[in-house]
């Protein structure tokens, strides 16, 4: 299981932390269904690297956001120790939906046309305030994201907002459906 997570500025602690519910809600999920879960932590400000669980949580370097620094080096962890011959890859990646612009179409082309042919399931969680301005409107990440959600069957997203503080409706990222992606 890949966990990616945007440690840029605006990803607050409590942004942070609503993402850290998440990634342990897929890892319960996954956990029914297989006897050994891998973890993989990445997290990415303009430049990306694999860490160890506390520091993927508990890091604090801040920066720009760039993505397609994460999906590679999820590609690179893939391609060096999880064969997707022998190991079932499913991916998790939580963000505010700020992005580089011209990173979008890079990250695109990393997902449709490298990660999601070798993953089983990619989950993508969009961490919002509540009252920021970007709340209201679509961000550059749900946007390109969107319409990968409508061509692959293995690719879900949800919003979520801390103004909840709950995960209804996540729920839809792990259905049935899902499952059987």
């Amino acid at each position: 299981m890949f966990c990616l997570m945007d440690a840029s500025a605006s990803m607050t602690e409590p942004l942070k932390d609503l993402a850290k519910r998440f990634f342990m809600l897929l890892h319960v999920f996954l956990a029914r269904y297989y006897r050994e879960v891998h973890i993989v932590f990445i997290r990415h400000t303009s430049t990306a690297a694999e860490v160890d669980e506390e520091t993927f949580f508990r890091g604090t370097e801040t920066g720009g956001t760039v993505i397609s620094t994460a999906l590679e080096e999820m590609l690179k962890v893939v391609r060096d120790r999880y064969s997707p011959a022998d190991w079932n890859i499913y991916a998790a990646q939580a963000s505010d939906g700020d992005n580089f612009h011209d990173d979008m179409p890079r990250c695109l082309e990393l997902l449709n046309e490298e990660i999601l042919p070798v993953c089983q399931y990619f989950a993508y969680i969009e961490t919002t305030h509540g009252e920021r301005f970007n709340d209201t409107v679509e961000t550059p990440v749900w946007h390109g994201y969107s319409e990968v959600a409508r061509r692959s069957k293995n690719f879900r997203h949800a919003a979520r907002s801390l103004a909840g503080r709950h995960f209804s409706g996540v729920h839809e990222l792990f259905s049935a459906d899902s499952a059987a992606a």
